[in-house]
């Protein structure tokens, strides 16, 4: 009896690291897969992980995230979204259509959560917005769409603007060439003249903005581009110290000292998908999410940004603001 008390111990006491080491690889690990480096993307993350915990999934908990960050390197990104394949992560998040593009060649198997600012089923990323079908859904939080609407938002900030420099980054063409192709009709539609210059590095930025100074644009429309998200800081300072009046997708640049911008609440975009992603991770497949469009926009201003370039923002622009930047 005693030998089989001992036995029957010893088996018990070698089960409790078992299961514990059991329990931890069954814990859920989701991917982010994204262009960027982490640096400035802390309020983007919050909401994430506030997305996931109203799933009920904690980072460090019961769930795991795991990090793929192409630091502004676009062509790292089939290789970090194959690494996730291995890591056999439970789902795949990815922001930007590269990312999301990547992921999508990358596994056929693993759920995907896009964010994308253009139209999806144009990408390719799925078939349909209702039922998006296989392995892909997510959301299309715009930016292409809201070209015209950012120009006449530029026209009412600036009344006499005529010539509009565009600002683009022909390496990340799937977002570059939609992106013209907005502007151009846009441009069009409005009277505008427009000049493009392209930009796909720091360098490159520094001499698009020496062109800038010596042709003297009205001002400068900043397409959307993970790089530029990247170096906000640099274009934001340019154009201050050239008093260049520019408009941007989101409202990073204005927090960093950028005159304007008119786009998605990229936040809540990213909240949703923590949502759907917790979704996924209790059952629901992908094919079966519809595609959700964003529903949230804002205008944000930066009032002192204005006055250190001796421009007066229209009383109707200030009213009809989202935030004003004091």
């Amino acid at each position: 009896m005693r030998r089989r008390e001992f036995i029957a111990a010893v088996v018990s006491a070698a089960a409790i690291p078992l299961a514990a080491r059991a329990q931890q690889g069954a814990t859920p690990v989701v991917g982010i897969l994204h262009g960027q480096s982490p640096e400035g993307l802390n309020s983007r993350l919050r909401a994430f992980r506030q997305g996931l915990r109203e799933a009920a999934f904690v980072e460090g908990e019961n769930v795991m995230i795991e990090y793929a960050w192409a630091e502004n390197q676009i062509d790292r990104l089939p290789a970090l979204a194959a690494g996730l394949v291995r890591r056999q992560v439970a789902v795949i998040v990815a922001f930007s259509p590269a990312a999301a593009l990547a992921a999508k060649a990358a596994t056929s198997s693993i759920p995907i959560v896009f964010g994308v600012p253009d139209d999806p089923v144009r990408l390719g990323l799925v078939t349909s917005f209702a039922r998006p079908a296989g392995n892909v859904t997510g959301f299309n939080f715009f930016s292409g769409e809201l070209t015209a609407k950012r120009l006449e938002l530029l026209r009412e900030m600036l009344p006499t603007a005529v010539r509009i420099a565009v600002l683009i980054n022909p390496s990340n063409a799937v977002e570059a060439e939609p992106a013209l192709k907005q502007v151009t009709m846009a441009a069009r539609t409005m009277g505008l003249q427009f000049r493009v210059l392209n930009a796909t590095n720091s360098a490159e930025i520094g001499a698009a903005f020496a062109t800038f100074v010596r042709e003297r644009p009205d001002a400068l429309f900043v397409t959307a581009d993970p790089m530029f998200t990247a170096r906000r800081v640099q274009i934001t300072h340019l154009a201050s110290r050239h008093a260049i009046p520019a408009t941007y997708s989101t409202r990073d640049h204005v927090e960093a000292g950028g005159l304007m911008s008119y786009g998605t609440n990229v936040p809540d975009a990213w909240r949703q998908a923590g949502g759907y992603a917790g979704r996924i991770l209790k059952g629901a497949k992908p094919g079966d999410l519809p595609v959700v469009q964003a529903s949230k926009f804002e205008l944000v201003i930066n009032h002192e940004a204005a006055r250190l370039i001796a421009l007066t923002v229209p009383q109707s622009l200030l009213t009809s603001a989202d935030e004003v930047i004091e």
